[in-house]
Order: C-alpha cells, then structure tokens, then sequence
C-alpha cells in the first residue's frame, strides 16, 4: 500500500472550486441558449416513453401545435410487410423527419389522432397523427382530411 501526501493551500482549492462553478455556469447557460435557437423539431420531447395520452399531447405541443385533449380516433394497424409505390410518398414523409416505417413492417402499431386547434391559416378540422409502437412515437404527420386536402410532417409551416 502507498500513502502519498501533499501539501495544497486553501486559496488553491477555493480558486478550483470557482473555476468549476464558473465552467459549469458557462455550459448551462450555452445549453439554454442554443435550445431556444432551435427547429421546433429540435426542441420536440423525445419519441421514446410515450406512454400516456398527456405524453402525446405533450409531443404534439413540442412542435407547436395546440391539439384537442383527447384523441378523436384511436385506431390499431398493421404496418404492412412490404411496401408498394402507393406508400412511397408517405414513407419519403417520414423519412425526411427521422422516422423509418420499414423498422416496423408487420408489426402491430396504434394511430392516434388529434385535432389541431391551432392551424396557421386558421383552417378548421386539420389533423395531427401519430403513430405508436411500444410507447415510441414511430411516424407522424399533420393533414387535411378534406377532399384536395394535404399532408405535411410535424413541423409546423412556415
């Protein structure tokens, strides 16, 4: 066994310690800042541990949307085994906001429907979806259902 000793005064420790502090208030600071300077999908809660219908709103909210406090639909899909061209615009729409469906082909998944109160243009009656496997938000998407409606990702327009 070593014994190693070592003689430090207390002004050095005291100026270590400050030194920390201010370090780690730096860092805090840097966090907060560039947190607000984000996309509204950058600032969205996390995809993992949805498990409640507040988790889904609260999802839906990090984006900027105000939807209704419940769901008006609940539905239980299939994500089909194989993919044809009729779904490849929508699975380019998932893609292009970080999710892949093809993770998910024959797996039972939930779609939870909302209705944003919030739209920009002031339209009423759009929706926002969000498609749920094992409390993980696996795909979404805010449409129009009606007739020459549309579809678009989570994030808000512009």
């Amino acid at each position: 066994m070593f014994i190693f000793t070592a003689k430090i005064r207390k002004g050095r420790i005291a100026a270590v310690a400050a030194a920390a502090a201010v370090v780690c208030v730096v860092l805090l600071a840097a966090a907060g800042l560039s947190g607000g300077r984000g996309t509204a999908a950058s600032a969205a809660v996390s995809p993992k541990g949805v498990r409640t219908n507040e988790d889904r709103v609260a999802y839906l909210e990090s984006y900027g949307w105000a939807v209704s406090a419940q769901p008006i639909a609940v539905e239980e899909l299939i994500i089909p085994e194989a993919f044809d061209e009729t779904y490849s615009q929508y699975l380019e729409l998932q893609a292009s906001q970080g999710f892949d469906l093809t993770d998910y082909c024959g797996k039972r998944v939930k779609r939870y429907t909302y209705e944003i109160t919030n739209y920009p243009t002031g339209e009423a009656g759009i929706q926002a979806g969000l498609l749920i496997y094992k409390n993980t938000v696996i795909g979404g998407d805010v449409l129009s259902p009606q007739l020459g409606g549309f579809i678009h990702g989570l994030q808000m327009p512009e």
